[in-house]
C-alpha cells in the first residue's frame, strides 16, 4: 500500500510540473520569446495542451473573465497540492493502522 501512496504522490507531482511547464510555453509563446511553427514547440505544446486542458477547461469556466489574466493553473496547483497533503498526512496513516 505504501507504494501506491508513493506513486500517487508521485503523479501528482509530475502533474504539477506539467502544469507549470505548459504556463511558461505559453508565455514565451506570448512574448514571441520562441517560435510557434517550430516542429519542436508545436509538439511540446500540443502534448502539454492535451495533458493539462481536461483539467483546466473546467475550472476555467467557473472563474469570471480576469482579462488576459489566467489563473486556472495557480488554483489548479493548489487543489493538487491540497489533495497531495490529504492523502500524505490524512488518509495514509490510516490505511497503516493494525487492526486490533
Amino acid at each position: 500500500m505504501n507504494a501506491l501512496i508513493w506513486l500517487i504522490d508521485t503523479i501528482i507531482t509530475i502533474y504539477i510540473w506539467l502544469l507549470i511547464a505548459q504556463a511558461v510555453l505559453s508565455w514565451l509563446l506570448a512574448f514571441g520569446v520562441v517560435n510557434r511553427y517550430n516542429r519542436a514547440v508545436a509538439l511540446i505544446g500540443d502534448f502539454l495542451y492535451r495533458v493539462t486542458e481536461p483539467l483546466l477547461r473546467p475550472i476555467r469556466s467557473l472563474l469570471p473573465n480576469f482579462g488576459g489574466l489566467d489563473i486556472s493553473p495557480v488554483i489548479l496547483i493548489l487543489i493538487l497540492y491540497f489533495v497531495r497533503i490529504l492523502i500524505d498526512e490524512d488518509i495514509a496513516p490510516y490505511l497503516f493502522q493494525i487492526a486490533p
